[in-house]
Order: structure tokens, then C-alpha cells, then sequence
């Protein structure tokens, strides 16, 4: 199961690293290469998901990566039609810090019953779309305004209102193509009033970023468009994150 995976390596301090696939960026010798580097120990889960999928396409491309490597897929999806019985299990996300019925139980609504349908596993998210320095893919689609980049006390409470619903994992996202990750000083103002898995995306695009990410109370970093222009650095980030540090 993996959100008793995850809760395990939050309290056991074990950092943990995911990859974000986007279908329609993806094609087969990316979808190889990445498989290498998740043979070789470099990655943990995948992400998969965006803003606009092609359907079929997205279909062929998971199924293959499920058949290549061992490593779980989480479903990210950013519409109700990108469920996918063959992934391991999806990121139910409530998008808590907007304002959009939707996406705050409209779409779970609408999708229930096709999620239990084919059985997949689901882990109840507060999704907090942080301000990463430009209009983002994510705010335009979700018709929301992200929480302010020097707001980290709006972070904590939004945060802490989501563990207070029941919500089991908290993501803070800046966005894809973010001109900045999410700050330090707001993902430790998070770690501080919540003890679920942490998991902050967008924006991340070296490793001090992410080492910074980690020392401020991230269990989980994801990254995407960092590694859609340059894979090679994939196997430094993850000896960054799996050295770990205890927060």
C-alpha cells in the first residue's frame, strides 16, 4: 500500500523522490531511459499526469511503463478523464487552497464510482497551488489564485485545516514551468503544524534547490520540467534526497 509506504519513510526520516510525467510531453526513449534510471534505484514513484491529456496516448504510454519497471505510478490526473486502472493508485486531490467547488468535491462526485469500479487505490491530498513567480498551467486550468509565495502562514493553516478534514497527504505545488520553487520558509511553516508525508513540486531545477526543499520538511519531491530538458542530472538529485535529512 502506499500511503503506509509513505507515512513509514516520513517518520523513519527517509526522503523519497518522484518523477512527474506529463503523456503528452513523453515518448518511448524518454519512457526507456527513465525506466533505466528507476532500475537503478534513482527513483521511487512516478507521478503521471497534466493539464491536457491525450486519452489513448496517455493509456499506451502507462501501460508500457508499468510492464518496464517495478516502481509505483500515482495517478496525478488534471481532469476526471484521466483515471487509469493500471496505475497503482491515484492522488485524490482536493484543491484546498482555492475556492472552486469542483475541485474541492464536485469531480470526486462525478468520479466515485469509476474509482471503485477499478479498484483503484486512493489517497485523500490537499492540493496547495503556491505562487511560483508566473501564471502556471494549474491556475489557469483550476480558475484559481494561488497562496501568495510570502504568505507561509496561509500555507500552514490551509494545511492544517486539510489534516483537521481527514486529508492524508499534503502537496504543495508551484506549478510546472514555476520561476520558482516553493520557498523554504513555507515549507517549514507547513512541516510545523502538520505530521503528514510532505510532499512540494514545481519549480525544482537543481540540486540546492532541492537540498533546501529537503531541510525545510519535504518527505517527497517531484520533478518534471527540470528533467524534460536535462535527464543527466537525475542521479545527483537522488543521491541528494536519499542521503536524507531528518526533520
Amino acid at each position: 500500500m502506499i500511503l503506509p509506504a509513505l507515512s513509514r519513510a516520513r517518520h523513519a526520516g527517509r526522503k523519497l523522490l518522484a518523477v512527474l510525467i506529463d503523456p503528452d510531453k513523453v515518448n518511448r526513449q524518454k519512457l526507456e531511459q527513465l525506466g533505466q534510471y528507476a532500475d537503478a534505484g534513482c527513483i521511487d514513484y512516478f507521478l503521471w499526469g497534466g493539464s491536457l491529456v491525450n486519452e489513448p496516448q496517455s493509456a499506451h504510454y502507462l501501460r508500457y511503463l508499468k510492464t518496464h519497471t517495478d516502481v509505483p505510478v500515482l495517478l496525478f490526473p488534471g481532469s476526471v478523464y484521466q483515471l487509469d486502472e493500471h496505475a497503482d493508485a491515484v492522488l485524490l486531490l482536493s484543491l484546498i487552497s482555492g475556492r472552486n467547488p469542483e475541485l474541492l468535491i464536485g469531480h470526486h462526485v462525478t468520479v466515485a464510482g469509476r474509482i471503485k469500479q477499478m479498484g483503484l487505490s486512493t489517497i485523500p491530498t490537499g492540493y496547495l497551488l503556491i505562487d511560483g513567480g508566473r501564471p502556471t498551467s494549474v491556475s489557469y486550468m483550476s480558475n484559481t489564485t494561488p497562496i501568495p509565495a510570502d504568505k507561509p502562514a496561509i500555507a500552514a493553516a490551509t494545511a492544517l485545516a486539510g489534516e483537521q478534514l481527514g486529508l492524508q497527504l499534503i502537496y504543495l505545488d508551484a506549478g510546472s514551468g514555476a520561476v520558482h520553487p516553493v520557498a523554504a520558509d513555507m515549507i517549514r511553516a507547513v512541516r510545523e503544524e502538520v505530521d503528514l508525508p510532505l510532499v512540494v513540486g514545481g519549480g525544482i531545477r537543481s540540486v540546492e534547490q532541492a537540498r533546501k526543499a529537503l531541510s525545510a520538511g519535504a518527505d517527497l519531491l517531484v520533478v518534471g520540467n527540470g528533467l524534460e530538458r536535462d535527464v543527466q542530472w537525475l542521479p545527483d538529485l537522488a543521491e541528494v534526497v536519499h542521503a536524507g535529512v531528518r526533520v
